[in-house]
């Protein structure tokens, strides 16, 4: 069982990493759909002309592209753009998003495939030549049995679920779903979930009616508030109950969920409070025909009401008022009569080792992970003295698995303390942990990205944190900065 679940977190994160970094593409789209079609907030005939090809063609090549670039490199890349066109034109009324997350990784082994088969074949002064002319020859190939194959394949796969799809919508089932993805949330399963299948699903109503439900299913920041306010109010333990007003500012006003699960781990019946609240916004939802113009990435309230479409906003907010609120309610008998099993460290490094799990990380290496920790902040990488790049240095960069929410929120922490300490020459950078800049000296990451960031950045000195938001490392880095810098006078 757990080797099934290790799995389809893998599978999830393969393609949320498609997915999340052109989830801005998606959100223009939207807002573009919410704006200019014929039910929009400024309807334009003209512009909405646009909302259709963005769709059909824009979103899927650029997914088909990210999905090559992540097998094959630059010429995956380039390989996976040419064969999504081939699946796009095999089904021109349908959004070939999943046809595209097929296609695009294919492509990109098949050329990956070919360069470690010609490998040290090729005569010297012809490998611009072969380069060049094997991503062209294999690229119409691919787009060939994109169009003959793949295409028929990935298209009577999207009327199977849609099919599936509208028997839950017709006879009310659809709030039944928040049972399987809250506890998915908190197993960080929710990535094959939401843009595996959601995001898909959603593009295609959004195309049809301009809204869709599934965009507001996992990305509804209301059940975990419910917990946190809770927390915030009847908690017995002072660490949690101190720590819940900062954490719940970021998780409804930030969007980044994940900074709820300790408090959820603490008291696993919490589930519940996610669950009920889930599904009271969900039913809401239905019943109000409800739905967003575009993916609400991150779930914030914020990325909530943005993305309502014309006539929706105060009754789409209502619906994390809703979830909030029945969270609440179940929450505060839990917390306010059951003492806690744990702590929030203990439950933060539980949580620390499911993700690390999540990651493809054994416990083992996560717990090496943290027990080094003190080891990997000071000697990993090139050695990096007081008085050698401390008082020179003018980037750090911040990694995550994904480079885009917590390492964001992280680097932000670290440079308003670099900033409180009169550094105003070091820029804080954020980035994956698989695509740290070559040039980078100072690395800081979540302890179990230690390893990859050290094969990532074997260059780099690395700082390994366990809490983005109140991590005694950032003190500690920006006192030995500043006393490197003042040695140097």
């Amino acid at each position: 069982m757990k080797n099934m679940k290790t799995k389809v977190q893998a599978f999830g994160r393969f393609l949320s990493a498609m997915i999340m970094p052109n989830i801005g593409a998606f959100i223009a789209w939207g807002l573009m759909a919410a704006l200019f079609i014929d039910t929009g907030w400024l309807p334009n005939a003209s512009l909405n002309k646009m909302v259709g090809p963005m769709l059909t063609y824009l979103l899927p090549i650029l997914i088909g592209y990210t999905g090559g670039k992540m097998v094959g490199g630059q010429k995956g890349a380039v390989m996976g753009a040419i064969a999504t066109v081939g699946v796009i034109l095999s089904n021109p009324d349908m959004t070939m998003l999943m046809g595209a997350m097929a296609m695009g990784p294919l492509a990109g082994l098949v050329i990956k495939l070919f360069d470690k088969a010609v490998e040290g074949k090729i005569r010297p002064g012809f490998e611009m030549l072969v380069n060049n002319f094997s991503v062209g020859i294999l690229g119409l190939i691919m787009a060939i049995v994109g169009y003959r194959a793949m295409g028929p394949i990935m298209g009577a796969i999207l009327i199977v679920l849609q099919a599936g799809v509208q028997v839950l919508v017709e006879h009310g089932l659809l709030p039944l779903v928040s049972i399987f993805v809250e506890p998915a949330k908190v197993l960080f399963l929710n990535n094959a979930i939401n843009h595996g299948i959601f995001t898909p699903l959603g593009a295609e109503n959004v195309k049809e009616v301009g809204k869709s439900i599934f965009y507001m299913i996992e990305t509804n920041p209301g059940p975990g508030t419910g917990v946190l306010l809770a927390y915030w109010m009847w908690s017995k333990d002072k660490i949690s109950k101190t720590s819940a007003p900062g954490a719940l500012i970021v998780h409804l006003l930030g969007g980044i969920h994940e900074i709820s699960f300790p408090y959820i781990l603490m008291q696993p019946l919490l589930l519940l409070a996610t669950i009920g609240g889930s599904m009271a916004a969900m039913l809401y939802n239905t019943v109000f025909h409800l739905g967003l113009a575009s993916p609400a990435s991150p779930g914030s309230v914020f990325a909530y009401v943005i993305a309502a479409p014309k006539g929706s906003t105060l009754r789409v907010f209502l619906s994390v008022v809703i979830a909030s609120a029945v969270s609440f309610v179940i929450a505060t008998p839990i917390i306010k009569f059951a003492s806690a099993k744990t702590t929030l460290e203990d439950a933060q490094n539980q949580k620390d080792r499911m993700k690390a799990e999540s990651k493809g990380q054994t416990s083992e290496a996560s717990e090496e992970a943290a027990g080094d920790q003190k080891a990997v902040s000071i000697d990993s990488g090139k050695e990096m003295s007081a008085d050698y790049a401390l008082k020179t240095i003018d980037r750090i960069v911040f990694a995550c698995d994904a480079g885009m929410g917590s390492s964001a929120m992280g680097a932000a922490v670290l440079q308003k303390k670099l900033r409180a300490a009169g550094i105003e020459d070091i820029k804080v950078d954020h980035a994956s942990v698989s695509e740290v800049p070559a040039n980078t000296e100072l690395l800081v990451c979540h302890q179990d990205l230690a390893a990859r960031a050290q094969k990532s950045a074997p260059q780099a000195r690395i700082i390994t944190i366990s809490n983005f938001m109140a991590a005694p490392e950032y003190d500690a880095l920006v006192t030995e900065i500043k006393n490197a810098r003042e040695q140097a006078l």
